[in-house]
C-alpha cells in the first residue's frame, strides 16, 4: 500500500475497482474518487445498505491519552480488521482531515494505531469513535492485547486443523473399508456411506468455517476469491457424496472433502507460521519496550508509553534501556545484542545517544528520554519490518494477477467439464459433476497466490536475524541483481572512532591536549580524551567551531587554525607560547570483517569501488587494507552522485552503501543502498538495507540470500504453472476423483512453501 497514487488491497490486489473485499479497499475508493467521508460515513450507517455501522466505543479513551511536551495529547489504540494497505490508508486519511490531528500512524503488523491532536485528552473518544465509523473496532492498545489476538487466531486455526485432520482420517478408515470389501453386500456399503457422512459432515461444518467465512466475505463484496473455489469444491463434494449416500450410490467422496480441507487448513498454519515467524521480529522489538521506567521526580515507577519526551529516567544495573535517549552522567555500559547483533557490551560516553533496547551491564546511570516509545528507533525498525513483509515486488505482482484471473477460470472450466460429460459426452449428471468438481479443486490457486510472498516474508525474517533490515518493498529483487559496490570510507568501510597515533608528541603533550579536549564533543578531541582518560577537563576552555579549542595562549586545532603547515591524513596541532608544537595523527581502523566483505561481495560477482571525501594518501591505505584496487579520493556528495550516475550509464546496477548525510544523494541515485544503523537519519532514510550490526558481512552474504529469494521465487511460480497445466487436462479427462484432486492441489500448496522456507535457512 502506497500512500502516493492509488491504493491497492494487499488481500484481493485490486487498485480501486468498483467492489472490494475489505473496508479499506471501499473506503481507499470512495476518498480517492472524491466521494468524500462524510458520504462514505452515510453509506456505511445504512443510506445504501450496505453495511451495518459498528457500535461507538465505550472505553474511556480520554484516561489513556498522554500528554507531550509540545502541548499536543498521544493515544495508543489497537485496531481490529486492518486486513491490507488500503486500510491503514483510510484510517491514516480519515484522521488526517481532522483539523486538530496533527498525526496518525497505524501498523499492519501490530495493528497498532498512534494519534496526537491538539486541545483536551477527551477529543480522544471522538477520535476513536470515528474510526470505529470506519467500520473497524477499536481498543486501547497493549502488546499483550495483541498477543492474546494473535494466539486465538492460531488457536482457531489449529484446533480446525485438528479436527478436520481427526475426522478426515477417521472417514478415511471407512472409505478403506468400502474399496477393499469387494465381497460387501449393498446394505453394509451403504451404511458405511452413512457412517462416513455422520463424520465428515459435522467435520466440514466446523473446520471449514475459517474458509467459509473468508469466501462469504469476497462473495459478500462482489468478489470471487480463493477460498471461494475451495469452499465451492468442499461443499460441492459433500452435497453429491450426500446425495448419493441418500440414493444408495455406489461411491461417494466424503473422504476428498475432508482431506481437501485438511491439506487446506495444514497450508494455511504452515503459511501462518512462516509469516508469524518474520513477524516475531518486529514483536520482539516491541517486547524490548514492555514494562515500567523509573523517572526521577516520580514516585512510583512509569509504564513506558506515559513516559514524556525530555523525561529524566534512571537505568538500574541489569536493567533494560526502553526509550531512545541521551546519556547524562559519564560512562555507561550496554549490552545491544538485541538490536545490534553486536556481542560485546559498548561503552558509552557522556552526551552519546542510547538507542532503546541494550541492556545495562554496568553501573546504573541517568539519561534523558528523546524520543517516546511510538517514535523511537524500536518503533521506526518495526515499521520497516513491516514494510518489508507487506513488499509487493515484481513477482509478487505478476503472482497476484494471475491469481485473480484463476479463480474465475477455474468456475467456468468446472462448468465446461460438467457440461461436456453431461451433455457431449451423455453421462448422468451425477456422474458428469464428479470430474467438475476435482478440475474446480484441482485449478484451485493457492500455490500460485503464495508462491512469491511465501519466498519475501521468509528472507526478511533471515535477513533481520542476521542484522540486516529489509525497508524497501522491492529491495531483494534490486539487491540480487546488482553487480557493482560502492563503498563510502568513514563510519562504512571504517568504524568512524579514531584512534590515537603514536609519535610527535610526549606524555605530557598528551595530557595537556586531552584536558582541553575534554571541553569537545568534536570526534578527534573525543579520540585524545579516550587515550588519556584519567585527565580531568579543564574549566575555561574557549571552542572556535570547526577550527579548534583556546586556554589562555595555548591552542590545541586544525594546522590552519594555529597557522602552521598542513599534514596529510586526520591531525590535531598543540601550541604553547616558548615550545614547539606537538602534532597528534589519527586513523580510522577498517571494520573487523571488512575485508572478509570485499572478498565476499568479489566472489559473487560484484565490482567494489571506494569513494572517499579523505585525502589520496589515507584512502589509498584503507583500500589496500582492505582489498579493493579502485578507489576515488576528495570526492565530494556532487562527486559521489555523479560517479553513480556514470556506473548506471554504463549499465551497471550498483550497490551503494553510506552513513552520512554527503552520502545521500549517492543512496537515492543508486540501483539499490544500505547504510549502517549508526549512520544519519538522512542516510536510513535514502536507503533500502539497514545494517543493524555494524558490519559489512552480512550485507555481502546478504546478496546471495536474495538471489535464491528470486530463484525460489521463479521456482514457485513455475511449479504453480507447471502443476496446473499437468492437473487439470488430466481432472477434466476425468481420471482424477475429488480425492486425488485435493490429495494434488494441496501438495502443489505445500511444495511451494517448503521451496520458500529453503531461503530462510543458512
Amino acid at each position: 500500500m502506497s500512500h502516493i497514487g492509488r491504493p491497492v488491497c494487499a488481500h484481493c490486489g485490486a487498485p480501486c475497482a468498483t467492489r472490494f473485499c475489505c473496508t479499506g479497499c471501499e473506503g481507499a475508493h470512495a476518498l480517492v474518487q472524491g466521494l468524500g467521508l462524510d458520504a462514505f460515513y452515510r453509506r456505511r450507517e445504512g443510506a445504501e445498505g450496505l453495511l451495518k455501522p459498528l457500535d461507538p466505543p465505550s472505553a474511556d479513551f480520554a484516561s489513556l491519552a498522554r500528554a507531550n511536551r509540545d502541548g499536543t495529547q498521544t493515544l495508543e489504540l489497537m485496531v481490529a480488521g486492518l486486513t491490507c494497505g488500503a486500510c491503514i490508508w483510510l484510517v491514516e486519511q480519515a484522521l488526517a482531515a481532522e483539523p486538530d490531528v496533527t498525526r496518525a500512524r497505524a501498523n499492519l503488523s501490530t495493528r497498532r494505531l498512534s494519534v496526537s491532536w491538539r486541545g483536551e485528552a477527551g477529543r480522544g473518544n471522538e477520535l476513536a469513535a470515528l474510526v470505529a465509523r470506519l467500520g473497524f473496532r477499536v481498543a486501547p492498545f497493549s502488546p499483550a492485547c495483541l498477543r492474546a489476538s494473535e494466539d486465538a487466531e492460531g488457536r482457531e486455526l489449529t484446533r480446525a486443523l485438528g479436527i478436520a485432520s481427526f475426522g478426515a482420517m477417521n472417514v478415511m478408515l471407512v472409505s478403506v473399508a468400502v474399496w477393499a470389501g469387494s465381497d460387501m453386500g449393498p446394505d453394509t456399503r451403504h451404511m458405511m456411506h452413512w457412517l462416513a457422512a455422520l463424520i465428515g459432515m459435522p467435520t466440514i461444518a466446523y473446520a471449514g468455517m475459517p474458509l467459509f467465512r473468508s469466501a462469504w466475505r469476497g462473495l459478500r463484496a462482489g468478489r470471487l476469491n480463493m477460498d471461494c473455489a475451495v469452499s465451492l469444491g468442499i461443499l460441492a463434494t459433500t452435497a453429491m457424496s450426500l446425495s448419493e449416500t441418500m440414493r444408495n450410490g455406489d461411491f461417494t467422496w466424503f473422504d476428498g472433502a475432508t482431506a481437501l480441507l485438511a491439506l487446506m487448513l495444514a497450508g494455511r498454519v504452515l503459511d501462518r507460521a512462516a509469516r508469524r515467524r518474520a513477524r516475531q521480529s518486529a514483536a520482539e522489538l516491541l517486547a524490548l519496550q514492555e514494562g515500567a521506567v523509573t523517572v526521577l521526580g516520580e514516585a512510583h515507577p512509569v509504564p513506558m508509553e506515559r513516559v514524556v519526551v525530555g523525561a529524566r529516567i534512571l537505568v538500574a544495573s541489569g536493567e533494560r534501556l526502553r526509550l531512545d535517549a541521551v546519556l547524562e552522567d559519564a560512562t555507561a555500559l550496554l549490552d545491544t545484542a538485541a538490536t545490534t547483533g553486536e556481542s560485546l557490551p559498548r561503552h558509552f560516553a557522556e552526551g552519546e545517544a542510547l538507542a532503546a533496547g541494550g541492556v545495562n551491564m554496568g553501573a546504573p546511570f541517568v539519561a534523558r528520554v528523546t524520543a517516546a516509545a511510538g517514535d523511537g528507533s524500536l518503533a521506526a525498525m518495526g515499521r520497516m519490518l513491516e514494510q518489508a513483509e507487506q513488499a509487493r515486488g515484481r513477482y509478487t505482482s505478476l503472482a497476484d494477477r494471475a491469481a485473480r484471473i484463476y479463480v474465475p477460470v477455474a468456475h467456468v472450466v468446472a462448468l465446461c467439464t460438467f457440461l461436456g460429460w453431461w451433455l457431449l459426452v451423455g453421462v448422468s449428471w451425477q456422474a458428469a459433476l464428479v470430474p467438475a468438481v476435482a478440475a474446480l479443486i484441482i485449478t484451485c490457486p493457492c500455490g500460485l497466490a503464495i508462491a512469491v510472498p511465501a519466498v519475501q516474508v521468509v528472507a526478511s525474517g533471515a535477513l533481520f536475524r542476521r542484522g540486516v533490515l529489509l525497508s524497501s518493498p522491492t529491495g531483494l529483487e534490486r539487491l540480487a541483481s546488482a553487480d557493482h559496490v560502492v563503498l563510502d570510507k568513514t563510519g562504512t568501510l571504517t568504524e568512524g572512532r579514531p584512534r590515537l597515533l603514536p609519535g610527535g608528541w610526549t606524555q605530557e603533550d598528551l595530557g595537556l591536549a586531552a584536558s582541553l579536549a575534554g571541553a569537545s564533543r568534536h570526534p578527534l578531541s573525543r579520540a585524545l580524551s579516550r587515550a588519556c582518560p584519567d585527565v580531568a577537563p579543564a574549566t575555561g576552555v574557549v571552542e572556535v567551531p570547526g577550527a579548534g579549542l583556546m586556554l589562555g595562549e595555548t591552542r590545541l586545532g586544525s594546522a590552519a587554525f594555529l597557522g602552521l603547515p598542513e599534514h596529510a591524513g586526520m591531525a590535531l596541532h598543540l601550541a604553547r607560547p616558548g615550545q614547539a608544537p606537538a602534532v597528534f595523527r589519527f586513523e580510522d581502523s577498517l571494520r573487523v570483517d571488512a575485508a572478509a566483505a570485499v572478498q565476499a561481495f568479489q566472489r559473487a560477482g560484484l565490482g567494489v569501488e571506494l569513494l572517499s571525501g579523505d585525502a589520496p594518501e589515507v584512502v589509498a591505505r584503507l583500500a589496500g587494507e582492505a582489498g579493493i584496487t579502485l578507489f576515488t579520493a576528495r570526492a565530494t556528495p556532487e562527486a559521489k552522485a555523479a560517479r553513480i550516475a556514470a556506473l548506471a550509464a554504463q549499465g551497471r546496477r550498483v550497490l551503494m552503501v553510506g552513513d552520512g548525510i554527503n552520502d545521500a544523494a549517492a543512496l537515492a541515485a543508486a540501483h539499490v543502498s544500505a547504510a549502517p544503523a549508526e549512520g544519519t537519519d538522512l542516510a536510513q532514510a535514502a536507503s533500502d538495507f539497514v545494517l543493524m550490526g555494524g558490519g559489512l558481512l552480512p550485507l555481502a552474504e546478504a546478496v546471495g540470500r536474495a538471489r535464491r529469494a528470486q530463484l525460489a521465487a521463479r521456482q514457485n511460480i513455475a511449479l504453480a504453472f507447471g502443476y496446473n497445466l499437468i492437473a487439470v487436462p488430466v481432472a477434466v479427462a476425468g481420471y482424477a476423483t475429488p480425492l486425488i484432486a485435493a490429495l494434488v492441489m494441496a501438495t502443489s500448496s505445500l511444495a511451494v512453501i517448503g521451496n520458500a522456507l529453503r531461503v530462510g535457512r543458512n
